[in-house]
């Protein structure tokens, strides 16, 4: 679908429509009415128009309520198609996804680093050009999940610091090279959006999905809608700091949370607390040792897991969300890591309301992601504007 027909697609009205329908489904037209306010006349001719346009199709009759049985409406999930990149930073990972968020194909390329912002681009733009179907008009556009600082606006990653750029036009190139519409987002907002849409939590009013892996990252999904912030900087919570004379961030400062929190300072501190470390430890061999109920190494997850419930708890003081909701490498140690996150929440929270925020590992996996960059089209194609 190229740029142009998708805004064509577009109406306050016709979104409202067609949330209703995917949040309800399967759904009549006289309840649709109802539910939303919107005139019969009205929703009869939209839903007419979204048939023609093949993206809502006609079930079996529905139940009487004592006159003719109603005729149900459903979203034709599989009429359109999206592509979802989760882009860095030691790879990038390509989906081909219907509406409902059901992947189609999929494809990965590792990045090879140093590397440069034209490299990077055409890593990308291939991994895109193995998994695009040959109709490339049931494609509604493309959404990327970038690794770093990004401008939402220009589709820019100002700064990507684990893959040493700065400045990459990742919307423009690629915009340019399959004439779609192409929306960028910071990894872990996308993640969020993803966990809102897929991760199958209900009608929550705020939430926080946080990614702990290579790096930390949180995204903030209110009333559905991601929150950026004044700079496009909201989430930023591996560079809240910890400790001011901690360890020096990748970021310049001392002791941000990332320097505590990630798969490779889990490592570092291993190796500094616990004598005759195995040379290839990693978190893996950690979780593992953990697992045969080595003292140690269990220690040293619960301390992990105890720094992250700080910095847990100064998000819930500062935003409240209803849940957070954790994914990335670091959660595959959640049998230790967990239960040391809620107890310092316990804690630590201000109100007996804030020690019970709900926090939860992701049931997605590592798809978080994917279907959140998918999601990037999907609520601009179903949220009300």
């Amino acid at each position: 679908m190229q740029r142009g027909t998708f805004q064509l697609m577009k109406s306050v009205n016709k979104s409202i429509i067609l949330n209703k329908i995917r949040i309800a489904e399967p759904i009549s037209r006289a309840q649709i009415a109802k539910e939303t306010e919107l005139t019969p006349p009205t929703v009869s001719s939209i839903v007419k128009e979204l048939i023609e346009q093949g993206i809502v199709r006609e079930s079996v009759l529905g139940v009487s309520q004592g006159g003719r049985k109603p005729t149900m409406l459903l979203i034709n999930s599989d009429a359109f198609y999206v592509i979802g990149v989760d882009a860095g930073p030691e790879t990038v990972e390509c989906i081909l996804a219907d509406l409902s968020g059901k992947i189609i194909d999929r494809t990965a390329s590792r990045i090879s680093k140093p590397i440069t912002n034209e490299q990077f681009a055409t890593i990308i733009k291939e991994s895109i050009h193995k998994i695009i179907p040959t109709n490339q008009d049931k494609i509604i556009g493309i959404g990327v999940g970038m690794h770093g600082v990004v401008d939402v606006e220009t589709g820019t990653t100002l700064v990507a610091p684990n893959l040493n750029l700065t400045n990459v036009p990742i919307k423009a190139e690629l915009e340019k090279e399959f004439n779609l519409i192409v929306r960028v987002e910071n990894d872990a907002r996308a993640m969020a959006l993803g966990e809102s849409w897929f991760g199958g939590h209900g009608d929550v009013d705020s939430m926080v999905a946080v990614n702990l892996g290579r790096g930390v990252g949180a995204g903030v999904v209110i009333k559905g809608k991601l929150y950026h912030g004044a700079q496009d900087l909201a989430g930023e919570l591996g560079h809240m700091t910890i400790d001011i004379n901690g360890e020096i961030c990748e970021c310049g400062n001392r002791g941000c949370l990332q320097t505590f929190a990630t798969g490779a300072a889990i490592v570092r501190r291993a190796r500094k607390e616990i004598k005759n470390t195995p040379n290839n430890l990693t978190p893996e061999e950690i979780f593992r040792l953990a697992k045969t109920d080595d003292e140690a190494y269990i220690k040293i997850l619960q301390d992990s897991g105890i720094i992250i419930g700080v910095g847990l708890t100064n998000l819930i003081h500062l935003i409240n969300p209803e849940k957070i909701v954790l994914g990335g490498g670091v959660l595959n140690s959640a049998e230790f890591i967990l239960p040391a996150i809620k107890q310092t929440i316990d804690q630590r929270a201000l109100t007996p309301g804030a020690k019970r925020t709900e926090v939860s590992v992701t049931k997605l996996g590592e798809n978080a992601t994917l279907l959140g960059a998918i999601s990037l089209l999907l609520i601009e194609l179903f949220a009300p504007v």
